[in-house]
């Protein structure tokens, strides 16, 4: 049985500007149908990947196929309009004096193709419009419909809502997911948005100094970091030392299993949302802490602890009951925890 090339797959990816080496090694994958998010911060190395998968530059050392041809690397160069690669850049990048439907059909796309992308995106009856005369979400969801209306293998979004307010944000990008999806494409979001990429993304990759730190589910790669900066990165995380030996840690909190074999000093990386706030002070496995903090959110609320040792942890829980600084209450671990070697010297 055949098995079908992925939509992407960029393996050991190396490329610097002068003496600088924005991406380090980097490899991605993206299999068909999906819509991975390249996550990373600033100076990362994710936006400049991107550019060497579409073609806009050429990887000094590895290789990149899209949809199993090769078209970097190797001695193989493909130029970007031969790549079947669609493009969603953060301001849209329309053309003001065509027409909506000009805008989209302007690759080329089959007849009849141009209506089904506007249809897809909600746009059919501004066809005869400009850009002008759309808002910025809207403007957005004609680049995408551009993008897909030749069927390519992939679309590629860069930072495409970054522009835009929170609050038509947080809503296109939820529409954006869906037509994707609606669309069956596969598709690689570069943004630097941790929410964005968590809900949003089949497989997150975390970038870091050039190189991909960590690619998993949405629920891997937040719920087991592979590091400890990864951890932080992707949320708020709190760090608590421990022992660890034969498939048990210790620490302040407590014992629990760990899914990593580990044997000695070990970091117990623990999210608020883990720890929380025993009212009843009754369960035998909680300890006591005091309440140096309160942050409150309506719907929920971050209590800031410090256990007896001095060590400051965050709980996150429910708005109610509220906690207040002085309080003393007793805390224990209520979710998963990560266990992660500790660092060397």
């Amino acid at each position: 049985m055949t098995r079908t090339p992925p939509a992407i797959q960029a393996a050991d990816v190396e490329k610097a500007f002068g003496g600088t080496r924005a991406v380090a090694g980097a490899t991605l994958r993206v299999d068909r149908g999906q819509l991975v998010a390249l996550l990373g911060p600033s100076g990362s190395g994710k936006t400049t990947l991107l550019r060497v998968i579409a073609g806009f530059e050429a990887p000094d050392a590895g290789t990149v196929e899209v949809g199993g041809r090769r078209v970097a690397g190797d001695g193989a160069w493909e130029e970007p309009d031969r790549r079947r690669i669609g493009m969603v850049f953060q301001d849209g990048a329309l053309f003001p004096h065509l027409t909506i439907a000009d805008n989209v059909g302007f690759g080329g796309p089959r007849a009849g193709r141009v209506r089904e992308c506007l249809e897809l995106v909600g746009l059919a009856d501004r066809a005869k419009g400009y850009p002008h005369e759309l808002s910025g979400g809207e403007r957005q969801r004609v680049a995408l419909a551009r993008a897909l209306a030749p069927e390519p293998e992939v679309v590629l979004l860069d930072e495409p809502f970054a522009s835009l307010d929170a609050g038509l944000r947080l809503a296109l990008r939820e529409e954006v997911a869906q037509i994707l999806r609606s669309a069956g494409a596969s598709a690689l979001l570069v943004t630097h948005d941790q929410e964005e990429a968590l809900s949003l993304a089949d497989t997150v990759s975390v970038m870091r100094d050039g190189a991909v730190a960590q690619a998993g589910t949405p629920e891997e790669v937040y719920g087991r970091p592979a590091t400890r900066w990864v951890a932080e990165f992707l949320g708020d995380a709190d760090v608590v030392p421990g022992t660890a030996h034969e498939g048990v840690v210790e620490c302040e909190l407590g014992r629990f299993p760990a899914e990593r074999r580990l044997g000695g000093a070990v970091e117990v990386v623990l999210r608020p949302e883990s720890l929380a706030i025993d009212a009843s002070a009754g369960r035998g496995d909680a300890i006591e802490a005091l309440v140096v903090g309160r942050s409150f959110y309506g719907h929920d609320q971050l209590v800031r602890l410090e256990l007896p040792s001095g060590l400051r942890l965050r709980s996150r829980s429910l708005g109610f009951p509220a906690w207040h600084p002085g309080d003393r209450v007793r805390v224990r671990v209520e979710g998963p925890v990560n266990v992660l070697a500790a660092p060397v010297g």
